[in-house]
């Protein structure tokens, strides 16, 4: 349930078209479903604007489907990220309406009503860096944004960004996903005027230290427009980059 279904439930009650029993039915399960192996909060649409995200990896198929079913059951978009293929398939035969993103490695069912963001900009260094960015950019779409994906525009060759400057200035929020030294974020915060997201990942050679040194690069920045979140973290990237945008947007 988000806050848009409850107000038409507390409405129709009002009114006399839906009794109090019928209301007590309806909340029921808030704020959350116990499935034995998950406690599945139902009440989350009505916090933040956007239902419980499960996290796919290590459940088995079977903690899938009953988590996905109740969501779904309630009208929820549904969302898993970090999932293997086969369980994804196995989701979408079951939910043939479903998404797969496999790059992004993120199952999306949309339900309800379409929820609206602002306009997300996702830059990454390179193309080994796509599958974290591809996280972060299917996360802001599906949370309502309009993502402009600007890809391979490292500082390596850094007029492949500069060509690309208007169009990451027009969004209202930018996630700027790199590996390597991870200059990239400090970049990106000192040619544009928005907040910007910074995701460190794991790529890059031994003294990398599997993305320790991207996420040390970024937590310096001296650009004050940007925020980091942890290495490999597209999902929350895209995610807090959608809630700026929409918070910027009305």
């Amino acid at each position: 349930m988000d806050a848009a279904s409850l107000k038409r439930l507390l409405r129709r009650v009002a009114t006399g078209r839906a009794t109090v029993e019928e209301a007590a039915r309806a909340l029921a399960d808030l704020p959350f479903a116990e499935l034995g192996y998950a406690t599945v909060d139902t009440h989350r649409s009505l916090r933040s604007g956007f239902p419980e995200v499960v996290y796919g990896e290590r459940k088995s198929l079977a903690q899938l489907e009953g988590i996905v079913g109740a969501l779904e059951s309630r009208g929820q978009p549904v969302l898993v990220t970090r999932l293997a293929k086969d369980k994804a398939d196995a989701l979408r035969r079951r939910w043939p309406a479903a998404q797969w993103h496999e790059e992004a490695r993120i199952f999306h069912l949309p339900r309800g009503r379409r929820l609206r963001a602002g306009r997300v900009a996702v830059v990454c260094a390179g193309t080994s860096d796509i599958p974290v960015a591809e996280e972060a950019a299917v996360t802001a779409a599906a949370m309502g944004a309009e993502v402009a994906r600007v890809y391979d525009v490292g500082v390596a060759g850094l007029h492949r960004l500069l060509r690309r400057r208007a169009e990451i200035q027009e969004a209202q929020a930018v996630v700027v996903v790199a590996g390597m030294e991870g200059a990239l974020a400090s970049v990106v915060g000192g040619l544009v005027g928005v907040p910007v997201v910074a995701v460190p990942t794991s790529v890059g050679y031994g003294a990398n230290l599997g993305g320790i040194s991207a996420l040390l690069t970024m937590v310096n920045s001296c650009a004050p427009n940007v925020a980091v979140v942890n290495v490999d973290n597209g999902f929350g990237g895209g995610f807090y980059a959608a809630l700026v945008s929409r918070s910027r947007r009305r």
